[in-house]
């Protein structure tokens, strides 16, 4: 039989803030994190509001002068993966404990995010006006390589992979270390491979999760061109409305989430705190076309019904409760961007896994409060998971006030909903679907010994 899998520690930086606890009190709140970007000039935009880490200092997690100073320069995605990779393991208490720094790996869900972005950005653009394509590409290199251009530093910090090589340093991985590039389903499909390393016995520890900071004139350029994020310049605060039938696309946030998963024999054999259980994964493609995904919510469908499979869980099963049965699956924390064909494709994808229980499951959506952080979303989504579990609460969907023919489930509109009284939260699922029908999920249950 393959190994159990236990989530040992987490650790985020969100929009929202950074400490675990008081972050998701904010969410449970219905807080929102949205507002004019401050980091370049956005007023020309069609999209200039967004989800931004605010008050953010590595130096805050990373108090050491010397090991701090390993990393000065590194990009926003890197700093952010360090802060929150340094409080789970700090949290998870192995720093304490001796351990095969070669059995010890990452498998990370990294985009790009260097502090340089916005000038690169900017000598990019420039280089590429009409007056320029008729020179030779002498003009796009001078203006590239200018003062407030590309840069050999600022071309290695923005790498998406460059994460990893600090976070090894910083935590002395040595085991298998990976980064995946599939949009927003990178950090949780993230996770899940994590998880599937420790089961084949290549490692016992796995740092898994995902970071990204797209806050930059490319970054937002790209997204507003592709009519995907919401252009209610007039209220930011109400922008992101997922489920609800005038929504118009996502806002864009910005951060990282890192989970500790151990082998349970590992984790038992140090006496470790065991916050939930990591008990299946499932990823499909849908081989549709390049951004869109399948109408029918086939791929979103069978990643879910993957998971649950290998979780042996039965999707329309129902278990006993204290006010009579209900549904295996207790929460779903949906992908839920707010687009106008995504909310509608997800929902058919969970009434074809859940049948007639589907309505019954609160499934609901976090990013109408941090926003969509693209590569870091599902990591960051699967720790509410493991929030809900541990609190019996789970957050809600803010901005729901016009309920969509299509989105006829339980997206715990506007309150957050205490699940205690019904027998609290045992299962779970997180799911992270990216352009062009990329399609993870991850199952998340208590831990039971």
């Amino acid at each position: 039989m393959p190994p159990r899998v236990v989530i040992t520690a987490m650790g985020w930086v969100t929009p929202l803030g950074e400490d675990l606890d008081a972050t998701w009190r904010r969410l449970l709140a219905g807080d929102n994190a949205f507002a004019p970007v401050t980091r370049f000039d956005a007023a020309s935009f069609a999209t200039n509001f967004a989800a931004e880490v605010k008050g953010f200092d590595l130096a805050a997690t990373i108090t050491d002068p010397v090991e701090l100073a390993r990393h000065e320069g590194a990009g926003l995605h890197t700093r952010f993966v360090l802060a929150a990779a340094a409080r789970a393991w700090r949290d998870s208490g192995l720093g304490k404990h001796s351990h095969d720094a070669r059995r010890v790996g990452m498998y990370m869900g990294c985009g790009e995010g260097s502090p340089d972005i916005v000038p690169f950005s900017r000598a990019n653009i420039a280089s590429w006006v009409e007056s320029e394509r008729r020179v030779d590409y002498a003009a796009w290199a001078r203006a590239a390589i200018a003062p407030n251009g590309l840069t050999a530093v600022a071309e290695v910090g923005q790498e998406p992979h460059t994460p990893l090589a600090h976070l090894a340093a910083l935590i002395g991985c040595r085991g298998p270390a990976f980064n995946c590039m599939t949009a927003c389903a990178a950090g949780t499909q993230a996770v899940g491979e994590a998880f599937e390393i420790i089961r084949r016995g290549d490692a016992d520890v796995m740092l898994a999760g995902g970071s990204h900071s797209m806050i930059h004139p490319l970054g937002m350029t790209g997204f507003i061109r592709l009519t995907a994020m919401s252009r209610r310049r007039e209220s930011p605060t109400t922008a992101a409305r997922p489920f609800d039938q005038t929504r118009d696309g996502f806002v864009m946030g910005e951060g990282a989430g890192v989970l500790i998963l151990e082998s349970l024999d590992h984790a038992q054999a140090r006496g470790a705190t065991i916050l939930a259980e990591l008990a299946g994964y499932g990823s499909t493609a849908d081989a549709f076309r390049i951004t869109d995904i399948d109408p029918a919510g086939r791929g979103g469908a069978g990643a879910m019904a993957l998971a649950l499979r290998q979780a042996g869980i039965d999707p329309r099963e129902t278990i006993d409760g204290p006010s009579g049965r209900r549904p295996a699956v207790q929460y779903i924390s949906a992908h839920g961007t707010g687009t106008s064909e995504n909310d509608g494709i997800e929902t058919a994808a969970v009434k074809a896994v859940f049948g007639d229980l589907a309505p019954r499951i609160p499934f609901s959506s976090v990013k109408s409060m941090m926003g969509h952080l693209i590569q870091a979303a599902g990591a960051v989504e699967l720790m509410t998971c493991v929030q809900a579990i541990r609190t019996g609460w789970v957050p809600p969907t803010i901005n729901l006030k016009t309920p969509d023919p299509r989105c006829d489930l339980d997206y715990v509109p506007n309150v957050a909903r205490d699940m205690r009284p019904l027998g609290g939260v045992d299962v779970c699922l997180s799911n992270g679907f990216g352009f062009g029908g990329q399609n993870d999920c991850v199952c998340v249950r208590r831990f039971v010994a």
